[in-house]
């Protein structure tokens, strides 16, 4: 165990540390991965990215599988000193990897792969809720998820360890823009449902209509689940403005059937995805 990764106040781990910050993370195109399931899909899905593992040598006995896969992959492996890890990241649970960002994926790349389902989260700006969209998107079957300028970096340390891996496992696109992005989905055949709850449209009668195939008559003007469709999901606070929702097919309401408000948007984004994937299959 060498001193510069043992040593909590060594350059090694604050040049690990700083990667929390958005700065770094842009001038070094790095960025940290937290946690053993989040390592151990990045070891699995994006080995090519690993740069260092670091790993306490209690987590290395817990979770042998990540040591053995990073080596078996060529990788860096670093046994550390828990006050050392601690350093690097309060929220590693003993083991951390560093990844080099890759360039980023273009919308219209990812859109030209004639694809059924994707997420688009505009200006979405919560890292816990950007997160849990991308895995829940992963979760449905999706075949990517895109976030427009103005929303959180993908590679902020919350947002990577709320994927819990999902985010080696499913494209996604960032930077884009809203109008271009929805052209660009229409250009591929899908339709563009936006989310929000002043929606005209009920989803659990578009879920009905979908199992008793009555979207299947051709005079009907209510969009079907089944369709290739791209969710438009808005921001946490705001939702989605009259601009945003007149560029959409449809607007689409979760209906509420207890005493609670709303939903947050990661839930109303899980409940959306899973009613087209159980639609399309």
């Amino acid at each position: 165990m060498s001193v510069d990764v043992a040593n909590p106040k060594s350059d090694r781990v604050r040049s690990v540390r700083a990667l929390a910050q958005a700065s770094v993370r842009s001038r070094r195109d790095q960025f940290l991965v937290e946690g053993p399931q989040g390592v151990r899909e990045a070891v699995r899905f994006a080995a090519e990215q690993v740069r260092d593992v670091y790993l306490t040598p209690d987590a290395d006995e817990r979770h042998p599988e990540i040591a053995r896969g990073a080596r078996e992959a060529g990788l860096y492996v670093h046994l550390t000193t828990p006050e050392a890890l601690a350093a690097m990241s309060e929220d590693a649970q003993g083991v951390l990897a560093v990844l080099q960002r890759q360039k980023a994926i273009e919308p219209d790349h990812l859109l030209a792969r004639t694809p059924r389902l994707v997420a688009l989260l505009h200006q979405v700006r919560d890292p816990g809720n950007a997160g849990t969209v991308i895995r829940a998107a992963d979760a449905a079957g999706a075949d990517a998820c895109i976030l427009t300028h103005g929303s959180v970096d993908v590679h902020n340390p919350k947002v990577v360890r709320s994927t819990v891996g999902s985010l080696f496992h499913l494209p996604t696109g960032t930077g884009a823009d809203l109008a271009a992005t929805i052209q660009a989905a229409r250009a591929a055949g899908m339709q563009v449902l936006a989310a929000d709850g002043a929606g005209a449209l009920d989803l659990d009668d578009l879920a009905d209509r979908a199992e008793s195939h009555a979207d299947s008559e051709p005079e009907s003007t209510v969009p079907t689940l089944a369709q290739p469709t791209l969710w438009l999901f808005g921001n946490e606070a705001h939702g989605l403005g009259t601009t945003e929702r007149d560029m959409a097919d449809a607007v689409v309401r979760i209906p509420i059937h207890g005493h609670a408000e709303s939903l947050n948007l990661a839930m109303a984004a899980t409940i959306c995805l899973y009613a087209s994937a159980r639609a399309q299959r």
